[in-house]
């Protein structure tokens, strides 16, 4: 609170509490019949109403500074929001645009195929070069076949598109390049 606030409600609130005084003697004066004291307490009583209004005013005043500081504050905290907000954002932005960096200079990601797979890739493997005759799928699903007649190596592609044939236990990693 403004002290211009609390100096107007105070001056404001005991100069209405001193009106009371010249008021009781007006009414008295004004029952004995006596102008002269009749006049002299409402020019005392107009006096504190004056007083009064002067304090009013000076509480009005103290609010209305009071109310211009408290948008200033809120103003001022608003744009510290905004500001600390603007340096997460460029923060945030630099991270993914280093992760991105670094991203991009990553030649390739490495996956590594567990036992299970390999021994997976190993019976694919085999079941595709089982070279089977007269479309006897059954055959070659079961064992069967003529043996490496048909057999195939597993093959990889490289990014350029060129076919390299790999053995099932050739390595326990694949380089994949995005």
């Amino acid at each position: 609170m403004n002290t211009k606030i609390m100096e107007g409600l105070a001056g404001a609130g005991k100069n209405m509490e001193l009106i009371s005084t010249p008021m009781r003697v007006y009414k008295e004066a004004r029952r004995k019949g006596d102008i002269a004291a009749m006049n002299r307490a409402m020019g005392y009583a107009g006096d504190f109403a004056d007083k009064a209004e002067e304090y009013r005013s000076k509480a009005e005043e103290g609010v209305k500074e009071d109310a211009k500081a408290a948008r200033e504050q809120a103003e001022l905290e608003a744009e510290e929001a905004v500001r600390k907000r603007k340096e997460e954002r460029e923060k945030e932005r630099e991270k993914l645009e280093k992760e991105l960096e670094e991203r991009r200079n990553q030649k390739s990601d490495i996956i590594e195929i567990s036992e299970d797979g390999k021994a997976l890739l190993k019976d694919s493997a085999d079941l595709g070069n089982a070279g089977f005759k007269g479309g006897d799928k059954e055959a070659a699903l079961s064992g069967e076949g003529t043996g490496s007649a048909g057999k195939m190596e597993p093959v990889i592609y490289t990014k350029t598109g060129e076919a390299k044939v790999s053995s099932p236990g050739m390595g326990a990693e694949i380089a994949v390049s995005v």
